[in-house]
């Protein structure tokens, strides 16, 4: 079996609230284990992270460590950079074993063929943040931001994360609606045009939006989206053939 989830946000609103969504993930992580091939994460596992080059964020131990013993079991562990986590460069892949993605994967699992990414950026519109991201991007901005001091750069950094609607929606026990309609999405745009050109991808996998579904493109092909682990803990499960959402059953 292999297994996809995305964004965790792990870091908002606050430490006790985001520790108690750790100990669910890592619930999670240990439950899928038991069957996985492979585990996929697509994204913002971090609401904030940023990586010195000799000081990574503090926390996340319980989360590190059920990591650690997972990809050291021989299973794989992917994870796909989002846009809250952009700045994850080589530690969670030398330290932990997690194969590291920067960007959109097209790979064969099983007997079908997926396109894989956390989804930001993806499709038409959305241009001022497609700049604000090539700028995050830019490695002469990353090692500008490197001189800042950690104590600094970290409280910069999460001070902006918890300005978000995301946190505001956390903090007041809000769900996130949706803006536009399914069919509007860019990513399903995206995988609409991407699926024309290509007829031999059969899923097309993503993150980001936070909202769980699954449409169909053509005949063949659908697009998932996987929903978050922020109020909805969703996920995804591939058994060689299908991909199914699940829900872990728990709500915080």
């Amino acid at each position: 079996m292999i297994y996809f989830a995305s964004d965790f946000h792990l870091g908002i609103p606050d430490r006790e609230r985001s520790l108690e969504r750790e100990r669910l993930l890592v619930v999670w992580l240990e439950q899928v284990k038991q069957d996985a091939t492979a585990i996929y994460l697509m994204g913002d596992l971090f609401d904030f992270w940023f990586e010195y080059k000799t000081v990574i964020p503090k926390g996340y131990a319980r989360l590190f460590g059920k990591l650690v013993e997972i990809t050291d079991s021989g299973i794989e562990v992917h994870l796909f950079r989002g846009n809250h986590d952009l700045w994850a460069f080589d530690y969670l892949q030398t330290e932990l074993g997690v194969i590291l993605h920067r960007q959109g994967v097209i790979t064969t699992l099983g007997n079908r063929k997926f396109f894989l990414s956390h989804g930001d950026g993806l499709g038409p519109g959305d241009n001022g943040y497609k700049f604000i991201k090539k700028v995050f991007e830019n490695q002469v901005n990353q090692w500008l931001y490197r001189w800042i001091h950690p104590d600094v750069g970290t409280r910069l950094g999460s001070y902006f994360s918890r300005r978000s609607r995301l946190t505001k929606m956390l903090t007041e026990g809000q769900k996130l609606q949706r803006r536009n309609a399914t069919e509007k999405e860019p990513m399903i745009i995206f995988s609409r045009e991407m699926a024309a050109n290509d007829p031999s991808i059969d899923y097309f996998i993503f993150g980001h939006v936070h909202f769980p579904e699954i449409y169909k493109l053509t005949d063949k092909a659908y697009c998932v989206i996987l929903g978050d682990w922020v109020t909805r803990f969703t996920y995804a499960q591939f058994n060689g053939e299908v991909v199914e959402l699940k829900h872990f059953g728990a709500s915080l």
